[in-house]
């Protein structure tokens, strides 16, 4: 792999099995997949199929770009152990309560009192937009900036019950509910994954939003329960074990997995950052958003010494791009990423699969084979390429479409465009 010229994986040719373009919306998000709409999220049946094709039950199974926590979930139900890492505060708070069965009664029980006490309290019934609420809510301009002030304040109701409740578990049960509903109750344009205001959006009630969520969450937990297997359920947390941890510190001893299968961000990962903010808003983990984004892999802002990125490919990738941001934003992609598969390389056992589910784009008219370079690194430091998987990506939250002249993203109606992401790969790598 070393000329951009050279033949690149593109002419794998796709396996229509892997696409899975006959799942239903409700298919693939059935149990708790359904709680939240989490960007660049792999679909359950894809991970599933992994699992069962390369591990065996009482497998621990790894992901540490964990993102909502699809593998996690589909360890446990598939009788694994499920381990899983990711600096994203909130996407460490959906994978907790993604893969947390509460007891159906109990979590029924604390609904209806909610429901009944928003009911109260949002209705006039006693006025209770206090300094209470106001004290809850994070003092952070920018909540001003996405919510209308009539919007904010109710939110803040529904928001200081939540925090009212004693059970953690339920708690943040209640907490993704509220998330879900912020984008729909703000003035961040609708259909956009892009930061972008509609001053002219209607405006939704928050309460029904809230409780049609969290009935909805009830339901799908309900069907979490009769699925997992008893003896998981009952001893979950020696099960699943998740951390809001940085990727290049698994929480796990060395040569314990036999399968690692995770979808690192993309190059753009900050733009993760951007699509997270209303809650992070809100749950208080965002101060400042450019110190936010610093956290996130490839940054532009961090400062790394001179690194061997172990790939000729990647070298040949940034000196196309050229000494600028852009330029260092690939090369610190490259360098991070780098250190993730290191650091999956302790934790495999010898023989052990790591399976990279990741997709090529184009900036500027240069080609970032994110997949190729992967590859080539995978085997520069103690792997052999197992299989190599290229699938069709029938649906996947991820700005989709660039400005060919610019190489920022755009919205799908603009006339000067290059599709971003239209299939992806599977990188199947063995630990020799």
């Amino acid at each position: 792999m070393s000329s951009l010229n050279k033949d690149c994986l593109s002419s794998v040719a796709i396996d229509e099995t892997w696409s899975f373009a006959d799942k239903t919306i409700k298919d693939t998000t059935y149990i708790t997949h359904g709680y939240y709409t989490y960007p660049a999220k792999f679909i359950p049946q894809l991970v599933s199929r992994l699992i069962n094709e390369l591990s065996f039950e009482d497998d621990i199974i790894i992901d540490p770009f964990m993102g909502s926590g699809t593998t996690i979930v589909e360890s446990i139900v598939n009788k694994r152990i499920g381990i899983g890492t990711d600096i994203n505060d909130i996407a460490y708070l959906l994978a907790k309560v993604k893969t947390t069965p509460i007891e159906p009664f109990a979590l029924i029980e604390e609904f209806n009192k909610i429901k009944l006490d928003l009911l109260h309290r949002l209705n006039g019934q006693y006025n209770f937009f206090s300094n209470q609420s106001a004290n809850l809510l994070p003092q952070n301009e920018r909540i001003d900036y996405w919510f209308l002030p009539e919007q904010k304040q109710k939110l803040s109701i529904i928001f200081t019950r939540i925090l009212e409740i004693t059970n953690k578990d339920i708690r943040d049960f209640f907490l993704v509910s509220f998330a879900q509903i912020l984008k729909s109750c703000s003035i961040w344009m609708q259909k956009s994954v892009k930061p972008t205001r509609d001053k002219n959006k209607k405006m939704y009630n928050p309460l029904l939003l809230f409780l049609n969520q969290a009935n909805k969450m009830v339901r799908k937990n309900n069907d979490f329960n009769e699925i997992l297997d008893k003896q998981i359920k009952e001893n979950i947390d020696d099960y699943r074990k998740i951390s809001c941890e940085d990727s290049r510190n698994l929480p796990c001893e060395d040569g314990v997995s036999s399968l690692i299968i995770t979808s690192p961000p993309y190059v753009t990962s900050y733009e993760y950052a951007d699509l997270h903010q209303l809650p992070s808003l809100w749950f208080g983990y965002l101060g400042d958003l450019a110190e936010f984004r610093k956290k996130f892999i490839g940054s532009a802002y961090k400062s790394k010494e001179s690194i061997d990125l172990k790939s000729s490919l990647a070298e040949e990738i940034i000196n196309k791009l050229g000494n600028n941001k852009k330029g260092r934003e690939v090369k610190n992609y490259f360098a991070d990423m780098l250190e993730s598969f290191i650091e999956m390389k302790r934790v495999l056992k010898i023989g052990g699969k790591a399976c990279i589910v990741i997709g090529n784009t184009q900036f500027k008219g240069v080609d970032i084979l994110n997949a190729e370079v992967f590859q080539e690194q995978f085997e520069n430091i103690g792997f052999k390429t197992y299989n190599v998987i290229h699938r069709k990506i029938p649906s996947k939250m991820l700005p989709s479409t660039r400005d060919i002249s610019t190489g920022q993203f755009v919205k799908s109606t603009n006339s000067s465009l290059k599709f971003a992401y239209p299939t992806e790969y599977i990188l199947i790598m063995e630990k020799l």
